[in-house]
């Protein structure tokens, strides 16, 4: 069994997939990049909003399931130059305590939807 869960306050699917899926206990959440759900405008002024926009989608993502980013048990971080890590990452760290903070990886990918130099998807379990 599966159930879709979308939320208002993240943006829209913009083909067929969902913002998450959930299974048993288990969220899946899609790709969030940084998007302004209520206007559709894309935050890349500086990586630092940049990030800081894909994290309030997910956690808008999470809310609508019941759930916080504490949640989160696994991270995947797509960014377009390996250069911004660190930039990303101090942001990253803001959402997340360090003691319980989830698996993740973050690569490099020749290039994002819409041309954004980051798109963040997690699983997360209640």
């Amino acid at each position: 069994m599966k159930e879709i869960i979308n939320s208002a306050s993240a943006p829209a699917p913009v083909g067929p997939y969902n913002q998450s899926v959930k299974s048993g206990n288990t969220l899946y959440l899609s790709g969030q990049i940084a998007l302004i759900p209520e206007t559709g405008a894309l935050i890349t002024d500086t990586i630092e909003n940049e990030t800081h926009q894909v994290m309030k989608n997910l956690t808008a993502v999470l809310a609508a399931a019941g759930m916080t980013m504490e949640n989160i048990v696994k991270c995947t971080v797509f960014v377009s130059d390996m250069e911004m890590y660190a930039r990303i990452n101090a942001v990253y760290a803001e959402y997340f305590n360090e003691a319980t903070a989830p698996a993740r990886e973050l690569v490099q990918v020749a290039r994002l939807p819409k041309s954004v130099n980051v798109e963040i998807s997690c699983i997360a379990v209640k």
